[in-house]
């Protein structure tokens, strides 16, 4: 974060990675910090001053020789300013350069460099005003938390961490940006949790109507049949070329919503190996499916089939022609209720923790859990009925609520735990093993309709956060487009 006014003024030296100063910025280099820093921060015009007069305050201002600042690398101008920070030059270039590769490996030819510069600095924007949130929250991701996370995803691709980690140097991924961008996804989530997704509501009503028509979405899939139309276009094909193909692929996918037979349209038009089997790829082990419509199997209901994908063989359009699987039976349960607190500007980590665990005390004393629950939890829903939550199954609740309830014994009372959604204290009532296939199937109807809403709910809170920051953009075509919003 950007040096502001009146936080570490007197520290003697700091790391010139981010210090910006009248619209310049100096990279890499530890210098001395002045004392007097009243020249350096922002006031009035001297945002505006030109870069002689910066390099002169510097110069007389520090106690230090003048050839302490020889080996500066670089002057990095500022490309945007975000509330109290900034976003320079070398941090956009940065990001463009990491983007570039994910783009082509997408298929998809690179925009104009004055479009990939604005809507790069826009996803930086974004990120930026959701961790000055998140701070403003007290939501903070330590590196234990960061450390787990990132060994989880080795574990996933059958690695250890430091496997991970040379695997990401040999394919050009630095290690140090993989886990900033790791902890960056992890607070945005959290707040995007805290602010947003904790406040959606799902009816009895919507759950009823997504399983009359979309149940087969919940099978626990391990086999899916697919059909497939290819419209072949290369890698290197013309710019005409490349469109044609598309908007010949748009115009099946209309077909198909006016009810015509996907088989017959891929006999007549794929160019796929199997166009003269109707397009149809036969069955597949969920985890063997072809990288392209790896996404459509584990997401589309059947019948269903997708826009057009685009990979560097051209457009696909890809049908999830049945599925085979079956849905959750026997699980272990747990009757739990729990008292939470949400941090945020007022509530620190260590004010909830404390509260906490004084209610804790008070519960092994002989205070009754509904009670102290009604008159303190943060979460409404629950608080009203004393905290319950009811029966609990796997999955139902978030990983480190699961992982806290796992440990307790009927009636014990658990230890202050934190989650995405605030600091708790539990207590299992009782267990049992339950055949859930009904409950289950509409637990996830729920949480597949709350994801459903999300997406348009952070969309529209990302908006709403643009919109009260003051944010001030300074590459030429970019300026010029945040004047007309």
């Amino acid at each position: 974060m950007s040096t502001r006014p009146g936080t570490d003024v007197l520290n003697s030296e700091i790391n010139c990675d981010r210090f910006a100063l009248m619209g310049v910025h100096l990279r890499k280099k530890m210098i001395p910090y002045v004392t007097d820093t009243s020249m350096l921060l922002y006031r009035g015009t001297s945002r505006q001053r030109p870069l002689q007069w910066v390099l002169f305050v510097v110069l007389i201002c520090s106690p230090a020789p003048a050839d302490m600042l020889r080996g500066v690398e670089e002057l990095d101008s500022i490309v945007a300013v975000v509330n109290n920070d900034v976003i320079v030059t070398s941090e956009l270039e940065h990001q463009i350069a990491l983007a570039i590769p994910q783009i082509r490996d997408r298929g998809i030819k690179l925009p104009p460099r004055p479009d990939l510069e604005r809507q790069v600095l826009e996803r930086m924007i974004l990120g930026r005003l959701q961790l000055q949130k998140a701070k403003e929250l007290g939501i903070v991701i330590d590196d234990t938390e960061l450390t787990e996370t990132i060994t989880n995803i080795a574990t996933r691709y059958g690695m250890k961490l430091e496997e991970l980690r040379a695997t990401l140097e040999s394919e050009g991924v630095h290690y140090q940006d993989f886990t900033a961008d790791t902890r960056l996804k992890l607070i945005t989530s959290r707040l995007q949790t805290h602010e947003v997704v904790a406040n959606i509501k799902v009816t009895a009503q919507e759950i009823n109507r997504f399983l009359e028509r979309e149940s087969s979405r919940l099978i626990e899939r391990s086999d899916v049949k697919l059909s497939h139309i290819l419209i072949a276009v290369s890698e290197n094909a013309s710019a005409t070329a490349v469109k044609k193909a598309e908007a010949k692929a748009k115009d099946l996918v209309k077909r198909l919503r006016s009810g015509a037979d996907f088989a017959q349209l891929a006999i007549r038009f794929s160019n796929g190996q199997r166009a003269l089997e109707g397009g149809d790829l036969g069955w597949f082990l969920i985890g063997q499916v072809p990288s392209p419509a790896e996404e459509a199997a584990r997401s589309l209901a059947r019948g269903e089939y997708t826009e057009p994908l685009r990979s560097p063989s051209g457009y696909h359009i890809i049908k999830l022609a049945d599925l085979k699987g079956s849905g959750p039976k026997i699980v272990n349960q747990i009757n739990a209720r729990h008292i939470l607190i949400r941090t945020n500007e007022v509530v620190s980590d260590d004010d909830a923790k404390t509260l906490l665990e004084q209610l804790r005390l008070r519960i092994l004393g002989g205070g009754d859990f509904s009670t102290l629950a009604r008159s303190h939890s943060d979460d409404t829903g629950s608080a009203l009925k004393g905290g319950n939550l009811g029966w609990l199954g796997p999955g139902d609740t978030v990983p480190e609520f699961e992982k806290a309830m796992s440990t307790l014994a009927p009636n014990q009372v658990s230890v202050p735990f934190k989650s995405s959604f605030g600091w708790h204290i539990a207590q299992v009532i009782e267990r049992r093993i339950q055949d859930t296939t009904d409950e289950a199937m509409r637990m996830k109807a729920r949480k597949m309709i709350q994801e459903r809403k999300a997406d348009t709910a952070i969309n529209l809170w990302l908006h709403r956060l643009r919109d009260e920051a003051f944010v001030e953009i300074r590459l030429p075509r970019a300026e010029a487009e945040e004047r007309s919003r």
